[in-house]
């Protein structure tokens, strides 16, 4: 499993704002990704994601490194910054969008997709 580690460390290192979400922003696959979504689109800046469903090693071993336990997960400069209900109160409450814009404004460009 320290393959999938590495990859998930990579994943989190290169990206500088990252989703780890069920599904793709274009077609989330649960309603709290969803909410996740519409919540960093909100904020106006590209993303990277992680369509768990389609990397189960990823999906089962990301709960032990980042001590937590669910999905969607927010990273930003390679902190977890939090779970659906985190990330829609940030935004809600105006915390998220400054953090998103800081963080894209010393993003080299970086895909959709981690």
């Amino acid at each position: 499993m320290s393959e999938t580690l590495d990859t998930i460390k990579q994943q989190i290192s290169e990206n500088t704002i990252l989703l780890y979400m069920k599904g793709s922003p274009q077609m989330p696959q649960c309603g709290f990704s969803a909410q996740a979504v519409q919540a960093l689109m909100g904020c106006g800046e590209r993303f990277a994601f992680v369509n768990i469903l389609d990397n189960p090693d990823i999906r089962a071993e990301l709960p032990k490194y980042a001590n937590w336990p669910t999905f969607p997960q927010l990273w930003i400069n390679g902190e977890l910054v939090g779970g659906c209900d985190i990330i829609v109160e940030m935004y809600q409450n105006g915390e998220l969008a400054p953090m998103i814009k800081e963080a894209a404004s010393t993003a080299p460009q970086e895909g959709d997709n981690a």
